[in-house]
């Protein structure tokens, strides 16, 4: 087994472990060890939230979950001789949940997707579905099932939602400076356009005192991907991806978390993944000067590796770039494209006996695959949204017998 560089105990918070991790990127957070180019590592990792969600039929978690917090990462690790303009490469050998039994902390056997309440952080598709709700996975080897959505099962892509380099001090103040005018557009706005740094809740290794406060007012929140990599949420990010990181200090200094058990692209409902803790397993080295060689000025590239589900029937839904509900036209709005085919999935699911709140949850959790299908055919962008037909024990296929209608059951709910 690869050496461990940075352990956790499933029992506890983030906050009350040995090394102590971190959740705001700042490049004055300190490494917590240092290894070689050449070295193959294991990092282990809290769940996002510090295990504020539970296995249970509320979604109240859900509904009230504190994202001062989040994401809680593992590291920063430094990596020997790293300079800035270098280019760091991760190999991901193996990843996975908590290796031991059923447990009460996510990861240990189990997992959650959350539809996020638009007013705490909301989802791709808020508008339509405002409220808390939640499903629970249970893990078997491979292979995923909720009794919060019956009928469903499917081989998972196991995969880091987060890893990234620190940003240097002048990354860091581009980073907020951006932000913040968009958020200025729009200050009111529920969710906000944007998350500004916040000293409530900021954790930052062993800082303590005024550095922690100033970590506190400068450090950028963890919720979007940057030029660092960041929280990028990419399904096929998993075992045998080759990763090439921008380094922006001395060290890298590269920290992850945010385990997925599976995901399908877009993770729609904010916490559209089936969330755990776990251990990643990598190998580490350098190229000297990458970033000036290969053009890599902004975001990391990556190489999928070639562990997936092999699903190979879909079922495709299109969404096209038009406010259907005011008949309005926009130019090319991939997004929305997007979101509308997001929307034809849930409702053709709602023909089988789904709730809204159930599609959207298998949208955002099953390996679904979205893809842009044409963005020069104006005035209407394309998307189509691939959903595998083999994750469901019913034929989901149109007929002329029409939908198999059933009793879906009921996902968790806030209310």
């Amino acid at each position: 087994m690869p050496d461990v560089v940075f352990s956790v105990d499933q029992s506890k918070s983030m906050r009350d472990q040995a090394a102590p991790g971190h959740n705001r990127w700042h490049p004055d957070i300190p490494a917590v060890a240092s290894v070689r180019p050449g070295s193959s590592i294991r990092i282990e990792c809290r769940e996002w939230t510090d295990g504020q969600i539970h296995n249970s039929d509320s979604a109240k978690d859900v509904r009230d979950v504190d994202l001062s917090v989040a994401h809680m990462l593992s590291g920063p690790v430094a990596v020997e001789g790293a300079e800035p303009g270098d280019l760091l490469v991760v190999d991901i050998l193996d990843l996975g949940p908590v290796p031991q039994e059923y447990g009460e902390a996510p990861g240990q056997g189990w997992g959650y997707t959350g539809i996020f309440a638009k007013e705490n952080g909301g989802g791709f598709l808020t508008e339509e579905y405002p409220e808390a709700a939640k499903a629970v996975w249970d893990f078997r080897g491979q292979v995923a099932t909720s009794r919060h959505l019956p009928g469903v099962r499917f081989t998972g892509i196991t995969h880091p939602g987060l890893f990234g380099t620190a940003p240097s001090h002048e990354l860091l103040a581009q980073w907020n400076e951006r932000e913040r005018a968009l958020i200025a557009t729009d200050p009111g706005r529920v969710p906000p356009l944007a998350l500004p740094p916040l000293e409530e809740g900021v954790l930052a290794g062993s800082l303590t005192g005024a550095d922690l406060e100033r970590v506190g007012r400068e450090g950028a929140r963890t919720v979007p991907a940057r030029e660092n990599g960041g929280n990028h949420d990419i399904k096929n990010f998993s075992r045998g991806s080759r990763v090439f990181y921008p380094v922006h200090v001395p060290g890298a200094k590269l920290s992850g978390g945010d385990l997925h058990f599976s995901q399908g692209d877009g993770e729609i409902t904010f916490c559209g993944a089936i969330e755990m803790g776990g251990f990643i397993d990598m190998h580490v080295d350098l190229i000297k000067g990458g970033m000036a060689k290969y053009g890599v000025t902004t975001n990391p590239i990556f190489m999928p590796g070639n562990v997936e589900p092999r699903y190979t029937e879909f079922l495709s839904f299109i969404g096209i770039s038009v406010d259907h509900g005011n008949n309005v036209n926009h130019y090319n709005d991939a997004t929305l494209a997007y979101r509308n085919a997001c929307l034809n999935a849930v409702e053709y699911l709602k023909k089988f006996g789904y709730s809204g709140e159930q599609a959207y949850l298998i949208l955002g959790s099953a390996p679904i695959e979205g893809r842009v299908s044409g963005v020069v055919d104006i005035p209407n962008a394309c998307c189509s949204l691939y959903l595998p037909t083999a994750v469901f024990d019913f034929d989901i296929r149109p007929t002329a017998e029409g939908p198999r209608w059933g009793d879906r059951g009921r996902c968790a709910v806030a209310t």
